[in-house]
């Protein structure tokens, strides 16, 4: 008996039951069902699954909230037809929920969705498949996958699909991805054009639109530009255009229309086909923003070819725009100021017209976007236009711009100080424009970090800045730092215009000795040392700053030309190290004494209390200054006196407890030798007479003639050390060296040379030796008067005072050299 339940237990039951009807009355109990391996039961639990998320969001979400999309997403792929057609109902209705959606990104579902698209599955499979790929298409990281998936070619043969629904759920797929580069290549390559454009003839709106957004985006693309044409859509956009029954499709084909008349062909279809005439309809229609303002966007686009600005003329495209500037549209203000910056052969055409005083107007409306619009078209109007600069003037236009360099749209910022540059050209309205306060509103454009306002803000800088005042401004307001700090840009025009301001700036001494505390030097060494950032410019702002700065010049190139006049406030510091900065002699002066050569200094300003004083001269000084005792002073007892009492009110000066502003030196000794040149050297009739006899009075105040052979005897390194001592200073005047060497003689000379009108050159050569080269023309006989050629001399200022050594000899060589 146990043997035999034995054996009735251990053989299975063949018998089944009956089929039941099964009876799902929550949301709950329908998700589980979902699990089961009963194909009647799966496909009855979908059904109704796709009827409870019709009815709503709020029941979608819950479905969410219970389980259900990770089992229809394999449900979707399962054998049976009615289970995946089911399925694939429900997952489509549910994922048009957003909270839907984004789980769904989470599951990698795209690859199986995307399997279903093939021709062989049915319709419904196709409806509701797109229709969940059209949810998560919206999103970037989804167009990604379905790309990658190779999505685009099953939804592209899904445009020619029976099903309105399929095609509608199909463009809104392709539509999302097409706004991504790739994906519009990918379409046309795919061969999408021709079927997209079938769907224009579609008795169903939506699809119209759909198509007309698309090809909006696709037609960007230069090669599928082609093929629209080639495929004869211009022609349908054309038909569209002119037919009213189509009005509510006029304004996506102008926006495709947009993109063809970039290309030169199509735009010759559309001007054959009346496409321009139609478009200036469209135009002057009242009561059609929308319209409007993309026919204007058209008509920018024309513009850009200079090919096309006669045929606008012949069709008053310029009064037609300037009537559009009255309308009350904002958008359709904003595009005519575009186009008007596009189509630059108008410009005299817009000002006869009126239409700057109307732009200018528009610079104070509330529209940010209208206002950079204003600004550009009026950046445009003015550029290489004196005539439309002063309209623009004469609308108090300059001013509300001025305002406009301190707003926050880098755009109008830009454009405006683009225009004002134009306008600075004339002098009248330059200074109105500074009137304004213009250099102040430059400042913090200056430290942007928008290239375009960089670019635009340094060439309006460079325009402005030839004004002295300014310059000075421009100081004072803290401008030249910032402008120095450009000097480091990468970007090509931001540099060159940062050059060319510095450039300008440079013309006083004041300003360029500001920029050179900055750094501005060091930079455009740095520059100009680079094969990839150097240029013209470059070179050009580091000319003009030495030119500017001689004390800086002569450190770092070790020579003044004949041109280069020392003036008061020079200063030789010595040969400055590569991207050395040079500090300036205020800066200088304040250093505690140290063992390092003295700086000297030139000062010619002349003294109230001592330049009222007279001296009387030997008369012999000058007439044999050669014939020198070095053992004595060789100033005159008054000139001896006037050092000595400077000396004492150096040392016995009272220290003031509240510092005194810096103040350099006074050199009483240097106005008398420049004194003494114009009474006595001047009057020479002879210039090479000048020059010897100059050479033997620096010779005189420095120390005498010295033999070369006794040269290292000469006490000059003493004697200046001394002076430091006396001076507590490292700044000495040149006026006060009576025992001076190679160096500060040739100083003392170009100096002096320079004050008396005469002309000579200073250069640095190595270990304390300097020397001045003059140009004189050679007395010949046979040809009765002065050669044709001048020849350079070197001036012996230390052996032989007055003797002219011929330049490239050795004489004027071994006086060069050790």
């Amino acid at each position: 008996m146990g043997k035999k339940v034995k054996k009735e237990s251990e053989t299975p039951c063949k018998e089944t039951f009956e089929p039941l009807p099964v009876e799902g009355k929550t949301p709950a109990t329908v998700v589980l069902l979902l699990s089961s391996p009963e194909e009647d039961i799966l496909i009855k639990a979908c059904e109704a699954i796709h009827t409870f998320a019709e009815k709503g969001d709020e029941n979608r979400v819950s479905l969410l909230g219970l389980g259900a999309l990770e089992p229809l997403c394999q449900l979707i792929t399962h054998n049976n037809k009615l289970v995946k057609r089911n399925a694939f109902m429900a997952l489509g209705i549910m994922a048009t929920n957003g909270d839907v959606k984004n789980a769904l990104k989470k599951l990698d579902v795209i690859p199986s969705v995307i399997d279903k698209l093939s021709l062989e599955e049915e319709v419904v499979v196709h409806e509701f498949a797109t229709l969940c790929l059209a949810s998560l298409s919206v999103d970037f990281v989804s167009k990604v996958q379905i790309f990658d998936n190779n999505g685009l070619p099953p939804l592209i043969q899904l445009l020619s699909s029976p099903d309105p629904d399929v095609k509608k759920n199909s463009l809104e797929i392709i539509f999302n991805l097409v706004q991504d580069h790739q994906s519009r290549l990918a379409v046309h390559e795919l061969g999408g054009i021709p079927p997209l454009l079938e769907l224009l003839n579609s008795d169903f709106p939506v699809i119209q639109h759909l198509v007309l957004k698309t090809l909006q985006s696709v037609t960007i693309d230069k090669d599928t530009c082609n093929t629209f044409r080639e495929e004869h859509g211009v022609e349908k956009l054309m038909d569209i255009l002119n037919n009213t029954n189509f009005s509510d499709l006029h304004a996506e084909v102008l926006q495709v229309v947009a993109n063809c008349v970039s290309d030169t062909e199509s735009f010759h279809l559309i001007h054959n086909g009346g496409g321009l005439t139609k478009l200036m309809e469209f135009a002057s229609t009242p009561n059609t923003p929308e319209i409007q303002s993309i026919v204007v966007k058209c008509i920018a686009k024309v513009a850009q070819s200079s090919e096309n600005h006669k045929l606008l003329h012949e069709l008053n495209v310029e009064k037609v725009l300037v009537e559009l500037l009255t309308v009350a549209d904002v958008s359709v203000k904003t595009t005519t100021c575009q186009a008007m910056s596009f189509h630059t052969a108008s410009k005299d055409s817009y000002r006869d017209l009126g239409a700057i005083p109307a732009v200018v107007q528009l610079l104070q409306n509330e529209s940010f976007v209208l206002r950079e619009a204003a600004t550009q078209a009026l950046s445009s109007l003015t550029h290489g236009n004196q005539l439309n600069s002063f309209v623009v003037y004469e609308a108090g236009g300059h001013e509300i711009l001025v305002q406009q360099l301190c707003e926050s749209c880098p755009g109008m910022v830009a454009n405006s100080a683009a225009t004002l540059g134009n306008m600075a050209g004339q002098e009248v309205i330059r200074c109105s424009i500074l009137s304004h306060g213009a250099i102040q509103a430059l400042v913090q454009p200056l430290k942007s970090t928008n290239t375009h306002v960089l670019v635009n803000t340094t060439q309006c800088l460079a325009m402005l800045a030839c004004d002295m005042e300014a310059r000075a401004e421009l100081k004072s307001a803290g401008g030249l730092q910032p402008l120095v700090n450009l000097l480091q840009s990468y970007h090509k025009d931001v540099l060159h215009n940062a050059c060319l301001a510095i450039n300008v700036c440079a013309s006083d001494e004041v300003t360029t000795v500001e920029m050179c505390k900055f750094g501005a030097l060091e930079m455009l060494q740095e520059i100009n040392q680079s094969v990839n950032r150097r240029s013209n410019y470059s070179k050009l702002a580091m000319i003009s700053l030495l030119n500017a700065n001689l004390s800086v010049k002569y450190s770092l190139t070790g020579r003044l030309a004949s041109t280069d006049i020392i003036s008061a406030g020079f200063y030789d510091a010595g040969k400055a190290q590569a991207g050395q900065r040079i500090l300036t002699l205020e800066e200088l002066s304040k250093q505690p004494v140290n063992q390092h050569r003295p700086i000297i200094v030139v000062n010619t300003a002349v003294v109230n209390t001592e330049a009222k004083e007279t001296v009387d001269v030997p008369e012999e000084r000058l007439s044999n200054p050669s014939e020198t005792d070095t053992s004595r002073d060789h100033r005159t007892p008054r000139r001896r006196k006037k050092d000595d009492k400077q000396k004492d009110e150096t040392e016995t000066r009272p220290q003031s407890p509240i510092e005194k502003p810096w103040k350099m030196m006074d050199d009483v000794s240097l106005q008398l030798l420049v004194k003494e040149a114009k009474e006595f050297i001047l009057p020479l009739s002879d210039e090479r007479e000048q020059y010897a006899a100059l050479a033997r009075l620096v010779s005189e105040a420095m120390g005498g003639a010295v033999e070369m052979e006794k040269l290292h005897e000469f006490p000059w390194v003493l004697h200046l050390s001394e002076l430091k001592f006396q001076l507590q200073s490292n700044v000495i005047p040149i006026g006060l060296i009576s025992r001076g060497i190679y160096c500060h003689r040739a100083l003392l000379f170009k100096c002096l040379v320079d004050c008396i009108g005469m002309s000579c050159t200073l250069e640095r050569g190595e270990y304390n030796r300097a020397w001045n080269e003059v140009l004189l023309f050679i007395e010949n006989a046979s040809s009765h008067g002065r050669s044709s050629q001048p020849c350079r001399y070197i001036v012996d200022l230390m052996h032989q005072p007055g003797r002219l050594l011929t330049a490239n000899t050795p004489a004027a060589e071994q006086y060069q050299t050790i």
